[in-house]
């Protein structure tokens, strides 16, 4: 019972420890309907992406990530890179 307090306790300061940020990618370039499957791969490809939403009808795409491990300037190169160049609509830290 104690080594899964411990355990437990562990946990719970690792998951402290990650900073989740979050991003909405505005992506004017995506006008068919494989454009959002290819810019969500593209997107969850960078390290310290943990979750990624491409909202085609938008032209949007909600990336939540870690700010300690990747940044907004690297999701976008990512997009820029798959051939859909992006700039940011909104973020929240």
């Amino acid at each position: 019972m104690k080594i899964l307090i411990v355990i437990s306790l562990l946990l719970a300061s690792f998951s402290a420890v990650a900073k989740v940020a979050n991003v909405t990618l505005q992506i004017p370039s995506m006008n068919c309907l494989v454009c959002p499957i290819t810019v969500g791969k593209s997107l969850q490809k960078v390290a310290g992406v943990i979750k990624v939403k491409v909202i085609y009808e938008q032209r949007l795409a909600h990336i939540r990530f870690d700010d300690e491990i990747t940044n907004v300037k690297a999701l976008i190169a990512a997009t820029d890179n798959a051939g859909y160049p992006s700039f940011v609509k909104e973020v929240t830290l």
